[in-house]
């Protein structure tokens, strides 16, 4: 639960969260059939309404790089442009454990090829935040299936390293201070994709949920002030009242003659075993206490930040091609490449998830450069 002072309330951008009973607060779908991209009532991680994400090998709607089925919102992050983005992702019991890419929520740039600006995605037991600008890690934490997580992301969008800044918190808890570097490509807006997208080279079937999208111009507004239950993973129904004790027959008066034992103490019905807290029947992976000193710290995180999160080393910065330094003020370029794929065999794809250009793609296989080309969208 957060503590916080009252706050002014901003304006909500845009949500996300599925409560119309469908799909139609986003600009579209890449998906190969309906029932990959479900909308469901059970499970929810608030509201009514969540999504259910499938993906199996071969799933291929757009005719590009790996295996996906995801949302498209055509949010058009501007150079210069600040937000904060809340979501809920819950990843089933048997979602794969394989040592590859599993990307869930995405922002990617609109203009052609290159890995996304900015993604959050699964690689073993991990999860994991990736900065493709200057291909680092700033983020990573153990992957847990079977409860709801809360993410909420404070962005500035700039392709200058100087400007361009991130901010995170998971399950309420902060878990990276302010951190500088470019976080769109020179040029580019940035869009929104979310569900499952993944290496070719996964078997199992994977399935996810995601609940609650919200973008807003405050912390105020994104945050989810409902109290989650210590026990997450025993959901209690709560649609069944707690039985308060036995009501006392008001009709029957007390026979004013007879003294009371004052020694036998009345029964006041049966207690409520206080130790099992009722779920408003979402679990909320209640294993992470609340900061409630941290949420609006722009600084470095106080004593209660989460001791295993740290962000993790450096990824080698020449798997993409940059045009800038960090604070020289030049925008960075797309790299050809990210942390997240495979660095080896990652799968070579035109530029056709938005009718790029197949044929300049082709002239430079002719010219043999087309083996360095890598493309996620």
């Amino acid at each position: 639960m957060w503590l916080l002072p009252s706050l002014a309330s901003a304006s909500i951008v845009w949500r996300g969260d599925f409560e119309t009973g469908n799909r139609s607060q986003y600009t579209g779908e890449q998906m190969v059939s309906s029932d990959r991209l479900l909308v469901v009532t059970n499970p929810v991680a608030e509201g009514k309404y969540a999504l259910k994400v499938t993906v199996k090998q071969g799933d291929d709607p757009i005719n590009a790089s790996g295996n996906r089925n995801e949302l498209v919102y055509q949010s058009g992050e501007k150079e210069g442009s600040e937000y904060y983005y809340r979501w809920k992702v819950m990843f089933a019991s048997d979602f794969p454990s394989v040592d590859t890419w599993q990307l869930f929520t995405q922002w990617h740039h609109d203009g052609c090829c290159g890995s996304p600006p900015l993604e959050f995605y699964v690689r073993g037991e991990e999860i994991r935040m990736a900065l493709n600008s200057n291909s680092t890690i700033p983020w990573r934490t153990a992957l847990k299936r079977g409860v709801w997580q809360e993410f909420i992301l404070h962005v500035k969008w700039s392709s200058n390293a100087s400007t361009g800044f991130v901010e995170l918190w998971h399950n309420q808890k902060k878990v990276l201070s302010k951190t500088y570097a470019a976080t769109m490509y020179a040029g580019n807006k940035n869009y929104l994709k979310l569900g499952l997208y993944r290496s070719d080279t996964v078997k199992p079937v994977g399935i996810l949920f995601h609940d609650g999208f919200v973008q807003a111009t405050a912390l105020s507004d994104v945050l989810d002030t409902t109290t989650p239950s210590t026990d997450a993973g025993t959901p209690v129904d709560a649609g069944t009242p707690v039985d308060a004790g036995t009501p006392v027959d008001a009709g029957t008066p007390v026979d004013a003659g007879t003294p009371v034992d004052a020694g036998t103490p009345v029964d006041a019905g049966t207690p409520v075993d206080a130790g099992t807290p009722v779920d408003a029947g979402t679990p909320v992976d209640a294993g992470t206490p609340v900061d409630a000193g941290t949420p609006g710290d722009e600084g470095t995180p106080g004593a209660g930040e989460d001791a295993g999160t740290s962000p993790g080393p450096q990824v080698d910065a020449g798997t993409g091609p940059t045009d800038e330094s960090p604070g020289t003020g030049t925008g960075v370029i797309p790299p050809t490449s990210g942390v997240s794929p495979d660095d080896l065999g990652a799968e070579p794809a035109g530029c056709n998830s938005a009718g790029g250009s197949a044929a300049a793609v082709s002239l430079l296989a002719l010219l043999g450069l087309a083996r360095g080309w890598r493309r996620r969208r």
